[in-house]
């Protein structure tokens, strides 16, 4: 019986390793995570990849913020057609 409220499927593993990476999974959630991964390889391999894509996002080598005037560029190309569309 406590192995049926301990296991997860693949589905529910992947969405709480994505509420985990942003810190909304539950300590319950977590353990249950872990459990999965034991005796799941490829959500193992999902957990490993999602977090170093976190990583690499979060050390700034990948991702690099626009200019202010840059978003404020795009901001009035985006209204100028959106007017278009409308008129």
């Amino acid at each position: 019986m406590m192995m049926n409220k301990i296991m997860m499927d693949c589905e529910k593993a992947h969405t709480v390793c994505d509420k985990s990476q942003y810190k909304e999974a539950t300590v319950w959630e977590k353990i249950k995570l872990k459990f999965h991964l034991i005796f799941c390889k490829i959500c193992k391999k999902y957990t490993a990849n999602n977090t170093k894509l976190t990583k690499l996002i979060k050390s700034n080598s990948v991702f690099t913020p626009l200019p202010k005037d840059a978003k404020e560029k795009i901001k009035s190309n985006f209204k100028k057609e959106l007017a278009k569309l409308n008129d």
